[in-house]
């Protein structure tokens, strides 16, 4: 049959990496524990909210926590960032797989009196323009990203209460050391920092895993990802649903046959990267992008069945 053409390019571990610190605002910090007589071997570990801002990762930590304390006397710690997998997706990974993460080492600093309200400020912006971003949204943008599960909780719904003046947390910088990228096979890849690029703020990744898990929640949205697998893969899939996206396009896990279907029907979970002809801006781009690739799509399918 002719399949349609559609160029899928696999991102590489930096753009990964990038695109979970982006879409995430949950992270497992650990710092050593310390007491009156100076810093031990044991790890403290909590789970605490963050924000890269020009590059850094800021840390949003609860002025009772004991990472405050831990810092004054041992600045080294280690901030671990899992993609933000939810619903679906998450259901059929357990128990084989753990989600992709970021693994992180380097000194958490306590900032200047003078510099936390500008950081502060600049954080509370960013969100800002997100809450406006996800309000604003199309028609056919808010119907995904309100099908989305009570989990799948946006980061400017958790975050600007944090950023507010009476919010009884500390605003902590974690200045990188080192980076690494551990994907679902629980593979370790080293970032070369001097060559890695931070994510910037922008509308798309952190509506990520809500336009995910509001794909998946609706039945005809999951048939139409088996249909790019039949259309631009040439795939027969029993059953799809999307894993990631990022600005040059998607990820989509599919059930497809394992071997000769007629003689041995198997089937197993295979992942196949679909990309765009050119990067999208924000969420509203991403969505135009995907109905395009579906109309092409469905054009495709057409031909191949004498209704074109």
């Amino acid at each position: 049959m002719a399949v349609a053409k559609v160029k899928s390019v696999a991102l590489s571990v930096s753009h990964k990496c990038r695109n979970i610190l982006a879409a995430g605002w949950e992270a497992h910090l650990n710092t050593v524990k310390a007491d009156n007589k100076g810093s031990k071997n044991e790890i403290y570990t909590s789970r605490v909210h963050y924000m890269i801002h020009k590059g850094t990762p800021y840390l949003i930590v609860p002025e009772n926590d004991m990472h405050n304390i831990n810092i004054i006397i041992d600045e080294r710690g280690s901030l671990a960032v899992f993609s933000p997998i939810r619903g679906r997706v998450a259901s059929l990974l357990k128990p084989s797989k753990t989600p992709p993460r970021v693994a992180m080492t380097g000194d958490v600093l306590r900032l200047k009196d003078s510099k936390v309200p500008i950081i502060a400020d600049s954080l509370k912006q960013t969100i800002l323009k997100e809450h406006e971003a996800a309000s604003k949204a199309s028609y056919g943008v808010s119907a995904i990203l309100s099908s989305a599960g009570a989990t799948c909780r946006p980061r400017s719904e958790g975050l600007l209460s944090l950023l507010s003046e009476e919010s009884s947390y500390n605003i902590l910088k974690f200045d990188i050391g080192s980076c690494v990228y551990i994907d679902f096979n629980g593979s370790s890849h080293n970032i070369e920092l001097d060559s890695f690029e931070a994510p910037k703020a922008d509308l798309l990744m952190p509506f990520s895993a809500k336009l995910v898990d509001g794909i998946n929640q609706n039945d005809s949205r999951r048939r139409a990802l088996v249909m790019f697998c039949f259309a631009y893969f040439n795939v027969i899939a029993r059953s799809a649903v999307m894993l990631s996206i990022d600005h040059h396009g998607f990820d989509v896990l599919a059930k497809v046959p394992q071997g000769d279907i007629l003689t041995n029907p198997q089937y197993h979970w295979k992942e196949f990267r679909f990309t765009f002809k050119e990067p999208a801006k924000d969420a509203e781009d991403f969505c135009r992008m995907l109905v395009g690739l579906e109309e092409e799509g469905l054009q495709t399918v057409k031909s191949c069945s004498g209704y074109g």
